[in-house]
Formats: C-alpha cells, structure tokens, sequence
C-alpha cells in the first residue's frame, strides 16, 4: 500500500509525460530527415493488392506544422494546468475546485428556498409537505445507501424509523449527528470477561436481557461476569446514550443476534462510523434533514 502512498507514482507519470512528447518530436525529425532509398518512379518498392505502391513524398508541411502545434499546445497545457504529477499548475485548476464552485453557485441558488424553513422547529417541518419533500431528497441523495431507501438499514447500519437511538432521538441529537458525525467502539472484551466458556455465558445472559432464545444456566453463569459490560451498558443492560452503548434488553440488533454474533462482538469488538456531512451540506440543509430523520420515527399522528 505504501507504493500508492508514496510520490513515486507522481514521478513516474510525469516522466512518462515528458518522454512521450519528447519521442514524439524525435519521429518527427527522423521522419523529417530520414531518407528512403527510391526506385526511379519514386517509390519505396512496396506493392499491395497487385497495383498499390507506396510513394516517397515528404511529409506534407501543412501536417508537420499541425503536428509541432500539436506538441506546442501540450506544453502549454502542461505549464498551465496540473499534468506532471503533484504540479498543480500555474493557473491552480482542478476539479475540486470546479466542484466547489458549482456546490457553491447552487447553494446560494438554493438560500431562498431554504430560509423559511430555517426558523421552523423540527415539529413544525415535519407537518410542511414541502420541508418533507426536500428532506426525503437529501435523504435519498445523502443517507439512503447505508441506511436504505426506507430508512430501516441493515446489519451494521441503524434502523432510523424503530424509535431506537444510539445517541438519542431528539432534534438536537440527530442534528449533533448529521453535522459531526460518530464514531462507535465496542472494544474486544474477552480477557476482561474471562475464559471462552465464560463468553458464551455472557453471551447468553445478554440474549435472556431481550428475552431471545437462550440457555437459561448458562444465562445465570454469565450474569456475574456481565458487570465487565456494565461499565457502558449499564447494570441493568439498558445502554447509555451518553456513550452510544446500545440498549441490549429490547430485542434490536445492529450488528445481528444469537450466540455466535454475540460472542463474537465479546472477542473482537467492533467500530462502526456514521460519517459527518457538515462538509457536504449547508446547515439549513442539515436542519431540513435533520427534521425528516426525526420524523421517520416521531412524526405527529395524523400527519
């Protein structure tokens, strides 16, 4: 990994650049210079399909001038726009900047649609069809392919119409979310639990927390060693919002349930990351999909 990390790929690029334009004009010149030995009706000798002969004219001048003001052109192109490796040329070009320009340009189009929502709470947006209509679109441009079309995710990626929050589920939290993002680690905790049968214990004692199918001995051994997961879970297995532990006693599992996948999040952990979208979208955007997030799981009845 460290090769495409590295500036030799920067280099060899811009070497090959040079080299090409510089064989380029050398087959000029030789092409130019070179003479082929002809017969007395100027010709190479070369017949194809019986009456096809090969003349020995130049070049014409029009096509060599064409081909230097091609090769002219490129390093023109080359000083002045990014082409030999990191150089990022002298008019500083790139389509980053392109794309920000035009993100730029259409959210200022944008302001105006925006600024009546702005003021609005997320309960007040989340009975405007038309704040509606818009959060569903970012939704969809923006959170959909984690958390599905639907919003009801997958193994690894949350539920975000059950009700069932990490972090929690107001409008400010969710806001918290969107714009900063979040990291989630749930770090290997085998040797602090104890030996592997130990695990599976546990393992069964959190599966009797939700009431899943479990093998109530080894639930009772495993409720004892359960205090190394009280520290984030709780005593009681109910979570804490403040560290984003989840609440192991109502049934849902993000990252799938059943002895193996418990055992297995003992012994390995897992980190999991929702990533921030400050820098994608506006906060006026963000306060618009933060109202349609809350109300997946929260909109009013009736409404």
């Amino acid at each position: 990994m460290s090769d495409f990390t590295s500036n030799f790929w920067s280099i060899y690029v811009a070497g090959l650049t040079i080299v090409s334009i510089i064989a380029c004009l050398l087959l000029l010149w030789m092409a130019g210079t070179k003479k082929v030995a002809a017969s007395s009706d100027n010709t190479t000798g070369h017949v194809w399909d019986e009456d096809l002969r090969e003349m020995n004219n130049p070049l014409p001048r029009w096509w060599v001038w064409l081909f230097v003001l091609t090769v002219v052109f490129s390093l023109g192109y080359l000083v002045a726009y990014p082409g030999l490796g990191t150089y990022a040329g002298k008019l500083g070009w790139s389509t980053e900047g392109v794309y920000q320009s035009e993100i730029a340009k259409a959210n200022k189009e944008l302001e105006p649609l925006y600024a009546k929502y702005v003021a609005m709470s997320a309960e007040d947006m989340a009975k405007d069809p038309g704040a509606m209509a818009i959060g569903e679109r970012l939704f969809m441009n923006n959170c959909s392919q984690c958390h599905g079309s639907d919003a009801r995710g997958s193994k690894g990626f949350p539920n975000l119409t059950d009700a069932d929050w990490l972090h929690g589920g107001t409008p400010d939290k969710i806001k918290e979310t969107l714009t900063a993002g979040r990291i989630g680690n749930m770090p290997p905790m085998a040797a602090a639990v104890g030996t592997p049968d130990d695990v599976r214990n546990v393992a069964h004692y959190v599966l009797s927390l939700s009431g899943s199918p479990h093998d109530s001995v080894k639930a009772s051994l495993g409720k004892e060693k359960f205090a190394a997961c009280g520290a984030c879970h709780g005593a009681d297995g109910k979570g804490n919002q403040a560290l984003g532990a989840p609440n192991l006693t109502d049934g849902i599992w993000l990252h799938g349930w059943g002895e193996a996948a418990i055992v297995n999040m003992v012994n390995n952990g897992k980190v999991n990351q929702m990533p921030a979208q400050a820098e994608k979208l506006t906060p006026a955007q963000i306060h618009v999909l933060t109202s349609y997030v809350w109300s997946l799981s929260s909109r009013p009845a009736g409404n």
